[in-house]
């Protein structure tokens, strides 16, 4: 009797001690995977925008400060993807259509963001956005021809994009949402179209009534 009660009283230690080594581990039971802790980092930090210099599908020229006052909402992606970016990009159309129409260009602007500049030309980016009902202006498609200015700025918020050597990258997706002094506030599920769109307008409106 009394060594079964050792034996019970060793293994409740034993699964305290590796559900408190599970709760460091995963950053108090939120981080499962190694992505969700790299947002819930860098939702912590709200790391700033980086300066860089746009080109976008009208052939426009911009430093990022051209949206100075106003939230971006973010992807970034490249137009030879055959895969996610084609969701990711449909996606955002379906979030861009439940922002009410005064806000958009006015308080916010849409904005994807290529990360392979060498082959998404404004003329690409003009036929891709097409494809997404983009209008080139309060939904706006570029790419940064500075391939130091867009390392910086992938690293800053987490994208991480790899060359598989044939032309495609291996990438992650998410919206990116920045305020309006150009900090990083949220990275949201890009399958969560509704709770993204209802994240936005939840802002928008509370800068009304601020």
């Amino acid at each position: 009797m009394i060594q079964n009660k050792h034996n019970l009283l060793a293994i409740i230690l034993v699964l305290l001690f590796g559900a408190g080594l599970f709760y460091i581990g995963t950053d108090g039971f939120q981080a499962y995977t190694a992505e969700t802790a790299r947002v819930n980092q860098l939702i912590e930090e709200k790391p700033k925008f980086p300066d860089v210099i746009l080109e976008d599908s009208n052939q426009r020229i911009y430093p990022i400060t051209e949206f100075e006052d106003q939230y971006l909402f973010i992807t970034f992606m490249y137009t030879s993807c055959t895969t996610v970016c084609i969701e990711l990009e449909f996606n955002m159309a379906d979030v861009y259509e439940l922002i009410p129409r005064e806000y958009l260009g006015n308080k916010i602007t849409f904005l994807s963001i290529s990360f392979d500049p060498e082959r998404d030309d404004p003329t690409t980016l003009d036929r891709y956005k097409d494809y997404f009902y983009s209008d080139g202006e309060t939904w706006r498609m570029a790419r940064i021809n500075d391939q130091k200015q867009l390392d910086a700025l992938l690293k800053k918020f987490g994208v991480i994009v790899i060359p598989d050597g044939s032309g495609n990258f291996a990438h992650n997706s998410a919206f990116y949402f920045v305020d309006k002094q150009g900090h990083l506030v949220d990275v949201m599920d890009y399958k969560n179209i509704d709770e993204a769109a209802a994240k936005v307008i939840e802002v928008l409106k509370g800068e009304e009534k601020g």
